[in-house]
C-alpha cells in the first residue's frame, strides 16, 4: 500500500506539496500517478510520473497550475501544487502501475491500470 502525506487546509491561491511513499516496496521501476476525489465525483486522474520522470501528464485544469515530480534515491513522489482554488479540494491519492513497463498508460482520461493505492490525504481549499 502507498502512504501519501502533506495535505491540509489551506486558503486559495496558497500551496501545498503532497508526498507519495511506498513503505515495504519500491516504486524506482513504476510509473505513479496522483488521483482525486471530491465529494460526490468519480474518482478522476490528476497527474502521472513516468518511471524515469521522462513523461509527465497532467489534467487539463491542473496544467500550469501543479508538478509532479520523484526522487529515486528516496523512492519518492511528490505533487508540488500552486495556486490551489476551491474546486482543488478533494482527497488526494497516489497510485502505482506496477505492469505499465514504467510509463504512464491512460492518462489522463483512464481507464486507470494500477495496482496499488494509498489511502489519501485531504486537500481543503477554502475561498
Amino acid at each position: 500500500r502507498l502512504v501519501e502525506s502533506g495535505g491540509g487546509l489551506v486558503e486559495s491561491g496558497e500551496s501545498l506539496q503532497l508526498s507519495c511513499t511506498a513503505p515495504g516496496f519500491v516504486l524506482y521501476y513504476d510509473a505513479v500517478g496522483w488521483f482525486r476525489q471530491a465529494p460526490g465525483k468519480e474518482r478522476e486522474g490528476v497527474a502521472c510520473i513516468s518511471s524515469n520522470s521522462a513523461d509527465a501528464i497532467y489534467a487539463d485544469d491542473v496544467s500550469g497550475r501543479f508538478r509532479i515530480s520523484r526522487d529515486n534515491r528516496k523512492d519518492t513522489v511528490y505533487l508540488q501544487m500552486t495556486s490551489l482554488k476551491p474546486e482543488d479540494t478533494a482527497i488526494y491519492y497516489c497510485a502505482r502501475d506496477h505492469a505499465g513497463g514504467g510509463g504512464c498508460r491512460n492518462y489522463p482520461n483512464g481507464p486507470y491500470p494500477m495496482d496499488a493505492w494509498g489511502d489519501g490525504t485531504l486537500v481543503n481549499v477554502s475561498a
